[in-house]
């Protein structure tokens, strides 16, 4: 092929330029069980101290409002699965400031790490609890049995530990782990996350079995009714109303009151939301079956775990003994031999420890993610969203999180209680801005959406979103009544959500006089590596990969495109944008400012967001060119690709943008591997273009051609087998033995054909471009039937 003069990236010694490896921050994809097993360590975990806390607020009919709570919580999921439906990076903050402005946004996100902080700690102390209680009864039984020498022994009686330092004690060490664990990135926390849920899962199916069959077997009876009359409010329990009249007019405001003392058993949700960032393709599909999993799961440990654990535990030792430990105390009153009653209670010890420590690792992710969500938008200053060098991270902010949780178990000294009565001060407010958002968006915001909640009785051209409406009214209620009658949850949760609040507004003011708008842009944070060559290694994908160039972080739609139709579990996807580099321009890449550039930084920011939208993983590449063809076409050759994908040039035609590839790629040194170039346009619609040795795209004229051929030929008896591709063969033998006897002749003729119309196919170009839809490639193409559902 006749080729013009292609001008080669310039050649420099590898130790003077080096390749950026992008690695993104976090951007790692984990399944809908993995999902599920984060947010659960958080729901599940209430199911150990949730009880508890509430028969001592409301009275022994406390388990009917958590299976009350339990069933609502149905509905507040769907909300949330309806809010991430709609974003991806969702979340309170996120809907919050979409319908209300950023102001209420500061305010609900306020209330909001409220809750996260408090996760942690009431976790890990409900955990402590459970194992120091364990401790302290086995050194019982040591000592009355002789096992314990004479000098540990005090006044005839084994030592104790102290319950809520020794409590305390375990949950900080617990917290430094999961610390540790989150510095380190997601993917190792939700693997760990779903072993604990495993394990968790073997112990709820026999606590639910056993104490099912127990209850029937010893006749135990139902708690009684949730009636205004079988309600009996501690004095803590009536907070700021205790001074008042009205808790001797209970009525329904008691039923109101004894809900919101037990809606900390429905924390978790927000959880979610920040998760589904990180679920993989299809985002909406998994995080719809997240959301199942979660609901059944959570609905029976908790709702019935709690319903047993009253109806088995006599009523003298139920609260004064077993409050922070109710799951312990069930396996204790079960009906069986006392060994195996014991061993069991070991065994949901050990379980009790590893769900509510991994409680720890959830509040962990959601705070983090909420602070990077509120980081991006120019809320906190870019101080705070920095890599980790190693990890690549968001370490600060996972140290200051860490490190409030520690404070917080210093301060409680190990007090379930107290902690709990603050814990729903930020799960309540937070849910009742969240439910507020999505019913204004839903006024706001007529397009489409992946979900809704039902109910929606449409009137006309009105949609009236009943089931949206009745959480809103529901959640604002309880909010409301919360603030009267739990003094320390509004004490204390004021206090830090205006703190928090505070700090808010102050840093986004101090952000935008020091950045334009422009800046304050939601930008992704990435740790770079830099290599001298550019390989599969790497990168560390497979064979085949797709690289897919990026050029306008406003238009990413070669992106989407490649993304809707590859499965990047089976073919990996790289984006790669090229650093324009002239004479002495790679000595600039030399210095530590120039390695990455801000509008880099934005076109990696907006292919991850991408990539997180569809739930499939990338990964990204920046290299120095002289020529941004030479550079694609060496790279896609490097990574022995399969696939280029690039966007319409606003200066080049798609065939003008081929040939410049095959023009690059004849250049290229041996060996070197077919790939298929395509050029996408902005709707859609992409051309396919084969880019070295490949098939030819013959018209159907000269395949209705070579089969009439065959069938005068098959006539012959001897031509039994012959086939298509023999008469093609045998075509092409006779025009190469014309070319080498007569070249001029065989030229003439050549030319008098593409004279009389028919098109010259040159390198790299097919002769009816064509869409993705059809067509037979040369190389695996990209596939439509990964499209996201």
């Amino acid at each position: 092929m006749a080729s013009e003069r292609t001008t080669k990236a310039p050649s420099i010694p590898s130790n003077r330029v080096k390749l950026v490896v992008a690695s993104s921050v976090m951007l790692t994809f984990i399944s809908f069980w993995r999902a599920a097993a984060v947010v659960l360590n958080d729901l599940g975990s209430s199911a150990f101290y949730a009880g508890g806390i509430a028969e001592e607020a409301v009275g022994k009919s406390a388990p009917w409002f958590i299976l009350g709570v339990m069933l609502f919580s149905f509905a507040v999921r769907a909300v949330y699965v309806e809010s991430c439906s709609m974003f991806t990076r969702g979340g309170v903050y996120r809907v919050v400031k979409e319908a209300l402005g950023g102001t209420f946004a500061k305010l609900s996100v306020s209330a909001l790490m409220f809750d996260y902080i408090l996760t942690g700690p009431i976790s890990g102390v409900s955990a402590g609890q459970y194992i120091t209680s364990l401790l302290n009864e086995l050194m019982n039984v040591a000592a009355a049995h002789g096992w314990m020498p004479a000098a540990m022994l005090s006044h005839h009686a084994a030592p104790q530990l102290p319950l809520g330092l020794s409590a305390a004690a375990f949950a900080a060490l617990v917290t430094v782990y999961y610390w540790w664990q989150n510095l380190k990135g997601i993917e190792e926390s939700s693997d760990k996350a779903l072993e604990v849920m495993k394990i968790t899962t073997v112990m709820v199916v026999i606590l639910l079995t056993w104490g099912i069959y127990s209850a029937f077997h010893v006749g135990a009876k139902l708690p009684p009714w949730p009636t205004p009359s079988t309600l009996h409010f501690s004095k803590d329990a009536l907070g700021f109303l205790g001074y008042t009249r009205l808790p001797a007019m209970l009525g329904l405001f008691g039923i109101i009151m004894a809900f919101g003392h037990s809606v900390l058993a429905m924390s978790g949700e927000e959880t979610l939301a920040q998760v589904n960032r990180e679920i993989e393709h299809p985002k909406l599909k998994n995080l719809k079956r997240a959301a199942i999993v979660i609901a059944i799961y959570s609905f029976l440990f908790t709702g019935l775990g709690s319903l047993l654990a009253v109806m088995l535990i006599p009523d003298s030792v139920r609260v004064p003994i077993y409050r922070d430990n109710l799951i312990a105390g069930m396996a204790m009153y079960m009906v069986g031999p006392q060994v195996l009653r014991i061993v069991f209670r070991v065994f949901v010890v050990l379980v009790g420890f590893l769900i509510l420590s991994g409680a720890i690792n959830t509040s962990i992710i959601g705070s983090t993610g909420v602070l990077m969500r509120i980081a991006e938008d120019g809320v906190l200053t870019d101080w705070f969203r920095r890599p980790h060098h190693k990890f690549g991270t968001s370490y600060r902010i996972v140290n200051l999180v860490a490190g409030m949780q520690l404070f917080t178990i210093v301060a409680s000294r190990g007090n379930v209680i107290a902690l709990g009565e603050a814990y729903a001060f930020g799960v309540i407010w937070s849910f009742t801005f969240n439910s507020l958002a999505m019913l204004v968006l839903r006024w706001k915001y007529k397009g489409e959406r992946g979900w809704k909640v039902p109910p929606n009785l449409r009137i006309g051209n009105r949609e009236v979103p009943i089931g949206l409406i009745s959480v809103f009214m529901v959640l604002l209620t309880t909010a409301i009544v919360n603030l009267f009658t739990k003094s320390v949850a509004t004490v204390s949760g004021l206090l830090f959500a205006t703190t928090f609040f505070i700090i808010f507004t102050v840093s986004e003011r101090d952000n935008r006089r020091r950045r334009t708008t422009t800046e304050i842009q939601m930008k992704e944070h990435f740790q770079l590596e830099h290599e001298d060559t550019v390989g599969r290694d790497v990168l560390q994908i497979n064979p085949g990969c797709v690289v897919v160039t990026m050029r306008d972080a406003n238009n990413p739609f070669a992106l989407k495109w490649t993304l809707s139709r590859t499965n990047t579990g089976d073919q990996d996807v790289v984006v790669l944008t090229a650093r324009m580099v002239g004479a002495g321009g790679p000595e600039l890449l030399a210095a530590s400012d120039q390695l990455f550039s801000e509008y880099e930084q934005m076109l990696f920011t907006k292919a991850v967001s991408v990539a997180e939208s569809f739930g499939k993983h990338i990964s990204l590449l920046v290299v120095p060119a002289g020529d941004i063809f030479a550079a694609l076409v060496q790279t896609a050759n490097s990574l022995e690709a399969a696939a280029v994908v690039s966007g319409i040039s606003s200066k080049m035609t798609a065939h003008e943008q081929a040939y410049r590839v095959g023009q690059a790629w004849e250049a290229l040194p041996e060996p070197k591997r077919q790939i298929t170039f395509y050029v996408v346009s902005p709707n859609g619609e992409a051309q396919s273009f084969h880019i070295g040795p490949h098939a030819p795209s013959l018209q159907a004229d000269d395949v209705e051609l070579v089969h009439r051929l065959w069938l005068n030929f098959r006539r012959d008896p001897e031509m039994q087998n012959l086939h298509h591709s023999d008469i093609v063969t045998h075509a092409l033998t006779r025009l190469a033995a014309e070319y080498a006897r007569d070249k001029q002749e065989t030229l003439l003729g050549l030319r008098r054909r593409v004279q009389d119309g028919t098109q010259a196919v040159r390198l790299g170009e097919v002769r009816n471009p064509v869409t993705t839809a059809g067509g037979d490639y040369a190389v695996r193409a990209p596939r439509p039937d990964d499209q996201e559902s």
